[in-house]
């Protein structure tokens, strides 16, 4: 696990960067300057491209890593399997652009009564979606590598930061709207030139391809197991992008850009999972390959376990905070609307952070065709849900939605992996997990009632009461949730961790 925190933890500060660059762009310039069906648009876009990217790919972000331990080899350059895994994403992309054509019609007609100016901007999820596969693509090249950090800060800063001069070009009128739909179509496009030029830095890719090293037993699996995965993302890839689809057609591109600002700050939750997943995953395909069940049930338990501290831990600090949140952002009236849904999206995120690990053991494992199965139930849950659900509730319905059917797909997918491969992400450290994380709401609840409207009353402005207060509650609960986790050694990795620092503190002061 050593190698796997190190790069998690550098990884994860790439994403907090990333975090801050996209709060300040979010925040404080897209609710602004720009306007909630702007905001909707540009949520389309990019969900449409991710949809049209992931599909394209042909399962190539899980088969290379199932695939990369049958070809890894340093000095061979791993006999070209950087060059198979480039072929094959561009036949994806030809084949569902194709489609993309073939049922541009009905994406028209279900988006024209609503969600009108998302048409008049439908044809640049084309190369966005180019872009955004190539860029996982390589992305996936580097974390086999194990190199997930360089990736990281192009995917989490470089975007962020590019994304976020486009829309202060657009404020201040250096760009019209269909400049800035250009430009951050263009954003993707240099963040993954930046992504290929790092991978080949590394000189461990070639883009030589031995098909004479593919065996005949190989080759037929893979197609198998890429016509299976095909299969998959037909249902797996709509489920990220299904709210958005949904809100912005029944609702229209005004209520899903308020819906964009809740999923936005709900999304903070799993950001330490893009590294620590994005790192763990090489070594469970390792493990399952060599068939060493007992090493891979302990790192999946380790990582579900990391996984559930640090989202919770987010969700409780966001959620204490939410309502300064909504009241230092521009127009915050207007996106305070969607507070329920951060928080049921925030429980999603928890619950899908800590638990996919059992989707990966499944993907990597001989029953991966089962994923399939447990897919296409999450996906009709999901679809008939947010039918359900978002005529009575509106953006809380489509919430519900993923909730709903995220808890159905997890007891079905978990039950199985336990039963047929002997491996769970479950122990008892998660169940005092959730005590703590419980006991810190009462000390906050009781927090608020006795000290924090007092904090507040000290101020003539309101705001600035506001803030100090959320500083005190945030440091003080953080403390001792910190306290909680170190003396219960609920984690001997963040003990470490702690340990060093605390042996910093202690030589600074001899």
């Amino acid at each position: 696990m050593g190698v796997v925190v190190r790069q998690s933890i550098k990884g994860t500060i790439m994403n907090y960067i990333g975090v801050f660059v996209g709060f300040i762009t979010t925040f404080f310039i897209v609710t602004k300057y720009l306007t909630t069906e702007e905001v909707g648009l540009t949520r389309v876009l990019v969900d449409a491209s991710i949809l049209l990217s992931g599909l394209a790919q042909l399962g190539t972000n899980t088969s290379s890593m199932r695939y990369y331990p049958y070809f890894k080899d340093e000095k061979e350059k791993d006999h070209g399997f950087f060059g198979w895994s480039l072929i094959i994403p561009f036949f994806g992309f030809v084949i569902f652009t194709i489609l993309f054509f073939i049922f541009k019609q009905p994406i028209i007609n279900y988006f024209s009564k609503n969600s009108e100016l998302f048409i008049d901007y439908i044809y640049f999820v084309i190369p966005m979606a180019f872009f955004m596969m190539y860029l996982t693509v390589f992305e996936t090249n580097s974390n086999l590598l194990l190199r997930i950090v360089v990736p990281k800060f192009i995917r989490e800063v470089g975007i962020r930061l590019m994304t976020l001069v486009v829309y202060l070009l657009y404020a201040f009128n250096v760009l019209n709207l269909d400049g800035m739909v250009i430009s951050l179509c263009a954003s993707y496009g240099i963040a993954t030139i930046l992504n290929i030029i790092y991978l080949l830095s590394l000189k461990k890719v070639s883009f030589k391809i031995e098909p004479s090293y593919v065996s005949k037993w190989l080759r037929k699996d893979f197609i198998f197991y890429t016509l299976f995965l095909i299969a998959t993302s037909l249902a797996g890839n709509i489920i990220p992008v299904l709210n958005t689809f949904f809100v912005s057609g029944k609702l229209g591109l005004a209520v899903a850009g308020i819906n964009t600002i809740a999923v936005y700050i709900a999304s903070i939750v799993e950001i330490p999972y893009r590294s620590l997943s994005a790192i763990s995953r090489p070594h469970i395909s390792q493990g399952m390959k060599d068939g060493d069940i007992l090493t891979v049930n302990t790192l999946i338990k380790n990582v579900s376990l990391h996984q559930f501290i640090a989202s919770s831990f987010i969700f409780f600090l966001i959620w204490i905070n939410i309502d300064l949140i909504y009241s230092i952002i521009p127009n915050g009236d207007i996106y305070e609307e969607a507070k329920l849904v951060v928080l049921i999206l925030a429980l999603v995120k928890i619950i899908n952070t800590s638990l996919n690990v059992g989707l990966t053991v499944l993907s990597y494992s001989k029953y991966y065709y089962y994923s399939l199965l447990f897919t296409i139930i999450l996906t009709t849950v999901a679809i008939f849900m947010n039918i359900k659900l978002i005529p009575k509730f509106g953006m809380e319905g489509a919430a519900l939605a993923s909730l709903s059917s995220y808890i159905i797909y997890y007891i079905f997918l978990l039950t199985f992996v336990a039963y047929k491969i002997k491996i769970s992400p479950f122990s008892i450290k998660e169940f005092y997990v959730l005590l703590i994380i419980f006991s810190l709401f009462i000390l906050n609840s009781l927090i608020q009632n006795h000290i924090s409207k007092y904090i507040i009353l000290l101020f003539d402005v309101e705001i600035v009461g506001m803030i100090l207060d959320s500083f005190v509650r945030t440091v003080i609960l953080s403390l001792i949730g910190i306290i909680y986790i170190y003396k219960l050694n609920i984690s001997k990795q963040l003990n470490d961790i702690i340990d060093k620092v605390l042996s910093l503190f202690k030589l600074t002061k001899t």
